[in-house]
């Protein structure tokens, strides 16, 4: 009698679920997959019963079919099942149900694929099953009769399997000439319109118990690998984003390190499978083994993944498609270093003018808190910094002062579903100037400094575990900013009441880097440049409340004029020469500020002041607090 599989299984089956409960920001309108079985939604009948359509990976206790990979990635992106169903099922058409976005078909080769794409979509009983050949139900193809595709959907495409199985590839320039087809079906979207395409790199056929141990497996790894090479060198090609997953180098890091993807270690991952289906059960993990689980093996038969497989997959691409939503807060990071590197020197700007020729020094250090939340292209985070500046100012007459400051800002940023961790050192520098007169004033500063991102730790999902990938960069910072206002009160009086106007002009440039693993997951990320062009209208507001101590506030509202859609250029580490670029964070347009300080004489020359800053646009907030003491000499 089969046993009921663990309970590690059970979850997993719910992977679609789940994954949709907890979806990311996704700025993709929908996905759109073509492939083979290894994605197949379920376009044939299931004759057994249980489903709505036969997939091609392991069933559940309930006899349900667990998810296959693109279902699992479209949960993740929020995608309702619907979109993620079908195109072309026969059952689906029977019950009045809408088609999905799911062309897979169980069986198709290279040829096929492109077919679906471009002209016809056949479910078709493939090869070596019952009724092969038989078309159980034809519908025009995604782009036949002209249409377009929609350029904000996320395409996913693999095949090639198919080709060795039914002896379509039988040398290299066969196995050449299918990678080839695959990339026709890239060209074949991108030509329609599709901006944004997921292609698999063929897993490796000769890793698979199908043909573990035959005469022909060597053969097959390395014919696999010249289908690859054929496959990379014709994407690159294309003007389109085309993210290549390095399946092959995903699935020998999970049979080389099984525990840590959930497998079990002390099995022959390679050499069987779970259904037994033309390949050898399992005796432990098996259907009918001692305790059946297929989220402990890796194929579901002689070359299917099981869940653990699917889930693997799904957690490899959605790793890929995500990380711009978080590294594209790399240069945030700077801006907020740079916002508190401003915010205390306006503070200080509040302090007291020494007599003229006379110095003033100060020491100041604080905290700041930053809070990003969730948008379409971009990861919620939550940061914590601390600072420390020092600085001076000579008062040259009745109306001028001058001045230098110097800061070092320490920020932490946790980001995204698994909580992501980026460090930034900051290093800045401003000269400033302070203009009064005749109740008209003016202040302006310009800041330069170095970016030091010394830990860069990406972590994400992978199977039942997470993985992290490392890197570190540079980077560089400049800014200004002015104000000009007028005072409605008469200098001397105990209260002061100013509106004015704001100009600043902001830039940081993260250098490019590679995440050091070299593991199927690792990025290479391009340089990134972030430009802030903002203007302000506020007032600014001071009172004496005793002979020794002022309090003071400032409001302000600004626009943003740089408020495009940021991006990142990434490649993997594994396959360099194929470069994409992703969207991630949104500036938003308007922005809104106010500090509150007082400012208390200890002794003749000698202020003790603190302060709160607060900023806040749609999905950002930055709060800190300052403390600094300034002595007139």
């Amino acid at each position: 009698m089969r046993k009921a599989p663990l309970l590690g299984f059970a979850l997993a089956t719910l992977a679609l679920a789940c994954s949709q409960a907890l979806a990311g920001p996704s700025p993709y309108s929908t996905l759109v997959v073509f492939g083979d079985s290894l994605n197949d939604a379920g376009q044939f009948p299931d004759l057994i019963g249980g489903t709505l359509g036969m997939r091609f990976t392991n069933r559940d206790a309930d006899g349900q079919y667990a998810p296959v990979s693109p279902m699992i990635l479209g949960g993740k992106l929020g995608l309702s099942a619907a979109e993620l169903g079908p195109s072309t099922s026969l059952s689906h058409q029977a019950l009045g149900l809408p088609d999905g976005n799911n062309w897979a078909v169980g069986g198709y080769t290279t040829q096929q694929i492109l077919d679906s794409i471009t002209t016809t979509s056949r479910a078709v009983i493939p090869p070596g099953q019952i009724g092969a050949g038989t078309s159980l139900r034809d519908r025009p193809g995604y782009l036949a009769n002209g249409l377009s595709a929609d350029p904000n959907a996320l395409y996913y495409l693999a095949g090639g399997g198919n080709d060795f199985l039914q002896g379509l590839v039988n040398s290299p320039a066969d196995a050449a000439a299918a990678g080839a087809r695959l990339a026709s079906s890239a060209q074949a979207l991108q030509q329609g319109g599709a901006r944004y395409i997921m292609v698999w790199m063929l897993p490796d056929l000769g890793q698979t118990p199908n043909f573990s141990g035959a005469p022909q497996q060597t053969a097959l790894s390395q014919l696999s690998s010249v289908f690859n090479q054929s496959l990379v060198s014709q994407l690159g090609r294309i003007d389109a984003e085309i993210i290549p997953l390095n399946i092959p180098v995903l699935l020998s890091e999970a049979v080389a390190s099984p525990a840590q993807f959930g497998l079990a270690a002390d099995q022959n991952l390679i050499a069987t499978c779970y259904s037994g289906n033309g390949c050898v059960e399992n005796p432990l993990y098996g259907a009918n083994g001692t305790l059946p689980d297929p989220s402990k093996l890796l194929f579901n038969d002689s070359v299917h993944p099981t869940i653990a497989g699917q889930q693997l997959i799904a957690d490899y691409a959605y790793s890929i498609i995500s990380a711009p939503w978080e590294l594209t807060l790399l240069p945030e990071m700077a801006n907020a270093s740079l916002r508190a590197h401003q915010d205390e020197l306006r503070n200080q700007w509040q302090s007291p003018w020494q007599a003229v020729g006379q110095w003033q020094a100060f020491v100041s250090t604080g905290a700041q808190h930053l809070d990003f939340d969730e948008q379409h292209g971009a990861a919620s985070a939550d940061g914590r910094g601390y600072n420390l500046t020092l600085g001076g100012s000579y008062r040259l007459n009745d109306a001028w002062r001058v001045g230098l400051a110097g800061g070092v800002y320490r920020q932490k940023l946790e980001a995204g579903e698994q909580d992501s961790n980026y460090k930034l050192d900051s290093y800045l520098a401003s000269a400033f100037a302070q203009f009064s007169q005749n109740r008209w004033w003016a202040d302006a500063a310009l800041s330069a400094g170095q970016l030091d991102y010394r830990d860069l730790k990406r972590t994400f999902a992978l199977g039942i575990n997470d993985r992290s990938e490392n890197g570190d960069t540079d980077g560089q910072a400049w800014a200004v900013t002015a104000r000009l206002g007028y005072n409605l009160a008469a200098d001397g009086s105990r209260w002061q009441l100013a509106p004015f106007i704001s100009g600043d002009y902001a830039r940081v440039k993260v250098d490019g880097y590679d995440e050091k693993s070299g593991r199927s997951t690792a990025l290479g990320v391009d340089d990134q440049d972030r430009t802030s062009r903002r203007l302000g209208l506020g007032l600014l507001g001071s009172v004496q409340v005793m002979p020794s101590t002022k309090l003071f506030a400032e409001v302000a509202q600004e626009h943003e004029f740089e408020n495009d859609q940021q991006d990142v250029t990434l490649h993997l580490t594994t396959v360099p020469g194929n470069d994409f670029t992703l969207t991630g964070y949104t500036p938003h347009s308007n922005l809104t500020r106010a500090s509150l300080g007082v400012s208390h004489e200890l002794v003749a020359g000698v202020h003790l002041q603190g302060n709160y800053n607060w900023r806040k646009s749609d999905e950002l907030r930055q709060q800190g607090v300052n403390l600094s003491v300034s002595v007139d000499f």
